[in-house]
C-alpha cells in the first residue's frame, strides 16, 4: 500500500471532547491539557468554541482558556464559531483557524440547527468572509457524511453537495466526519471520494467516531486514498450523544499507535500523549477510553 509518509493530527479533545461533560472542567485544567498536547508533539489543537453558554455551558470559559494557553509558534489553534456573534467574540482571542459546520443530512440539519443545509451554509458565509478578511484560516466540519440518526444511510451525492456549498462560500479545507460512528471502510471511502470532487487531498481530513469499533479501520481506508489529515481526541474524550453509552471520538493514542506501526511519521511522542490523556482522565475521575493508553499504563504499573 502506498500510504502517506506523514500524517498531521488535529486533537479535538479540549473542545469536542470536553463539551458534553456534565461536571464543569476548570479553565486551568483545559489550559494544562493544551500544554500537554503540544508538549507531546501535536501541531493542531481544537481549543474551544464560541457558542452560547446557555447551550454549551462547558465552553463558557472560551476567553479564559484562549488567553491562558502558552502559544507555540508552530502550533495551529482552532476554535468553533457557529455564527457572527461567536466569530466576533473569537476574533478578540486571535485563533489561527475558525471552524464552521454543516450536515450532509437534511433531517440532522433541521433537528440540530433548525434550518436546511443550504440555509445553514448561507448563515456561515459572512463568518467565512470575515475570517478570511482577517487573515484567519477556515475549516468546515461536515457531519453525518455516512450515516444519520434520523435518516439512516447518507448517499455520497449528499456529501458532494455539502462539500460544493462549503467550497462556494470560501471554506479552505473540510473534515469528512462520521458523527455517529456507523461508517465502514467502503462507505467512508465513498464519502471521501465525493468530497474530492470539490477539494484536493491536502484539504480533506477524516474525523471518525468509534461507536461500532470501526474508527481505526476507517482511518486505514482513508489513508489508502491518500488522506493525511485526521481529527482525534486524546483519551477518546467525547461520547456520541446519539447512541446511548457509546464511545465517541477515536482516541488520538490509538491512531498514533496505528500510524507508527505503519511507519508513518506523526511527530508525536506516544508516551507523552498517554500522559496527557491520563492527566485529563484523572481530572474527570475515570480511565482513558483509549485501548493503547490503558495497555501502556498497565504495562508501566506492572
Amino acid at each position: 500500500m502506498n500510504y502517506p509518509a506523514k500524517v498531521r493530527l488535529i486533537d479535538v479533545g479540549p473542545r469536542d471532547g470536553l463539551q458534553n461533560e456534565k461536571q464543569p472542567v476548570a479553565s486551568s485544567d483545559k489550559i494544562a491539557l493544551v500544554a500537554r498536547l503540544q508538549a507531546a508533539g501535536l501541531r493542531e489543537i481544537e481549543v474551544t468554541s464560541y457558542v452560547s453558554p446557555k447551550w454549551v455551558p462547558q465552553m463558557a470559559d472560551n476567553h479564559a482558556v484562549m488567553s491562558g494557553i502558552a502559544r507555540a509558534a508552530d502550533v495551529r489553534y482552532s476554535v468553533l464559531t457557529p455564527n457572527m456573534k461567536g466569530f466576533e467574540a473569537a476574533l478578540l482571542d486571535k485563533p489561527d483557524e475558525v471552524v464552521v459546520f454543516g450536515a450532509a443530512s437534511e433531517a440532522f440539519s433541521q433537528k440540530n440547527i433548525n434550518c436546511s443545509i443550504a440555509e445553514s451554509i448561507e448563515r456561515f458565509a459572512p463568518v467565512v468572509e470575515a475570517a478570511r478578511a482577517a487573515g484567519i484560516a477556515v475549516r468546515g466540519a461536515m457531519s453525518c457524511t455516512v450515516g444519520c440518526p434520523y435518516e439512516g444511510e447518507i448517499a455520497p451525492e449528499r456529501v458532494a453537495y455539502l462539500a460544493g456549498l462549503m467550497k462556494g462560500i470560501g471554506v479552505q479545507r473540510v473534515d469528512v466526519a462520521d458523527t455517529i460512528g456507523v461508517g465502514t471502510p467502503l462507505k467512508v471511502q465513498r464519502a471521501i471520494a465525493a468530497t474530492l470532487q470539490h477539494y484536493d487531498i491536502d484539504h480533506v481530513s477524516g474525523h471518525f467516531h468509534d461507536t461500532y469499533g470501526q474508527a481505526l479501520s476507517n482511518t486505514l481506508a482513508a489513508l489508502q486514498l491518500g488522506v493525511w489529515n485526521f481529527q482525534s481526541s486524546v483519551a477518546g474524550l467525547g461520547g456520541c450523544p446519539y447512541a446511548k453509552g457509546a464511545t465517541g471520538n477515536v482516541a488520538t493514542e490509538d491512531v498514533v499507535y496505528l500510524l507508527h506501526g505503519l511507519g508513518i511519521d506523526t511527530g508525536i511522542d506516544l508516551d507523552k500523549l498517554v500522559d496527557a490523556g491520563a492527566y485529563i482522565s484523572g481530572v474527570l475521575g475515570r480511565k482513558p477510553q483509549s485501548r493503547v493508553a490503558v495497555a501502556i499504563l498497565n504495562k508501566r504499573a506492572g
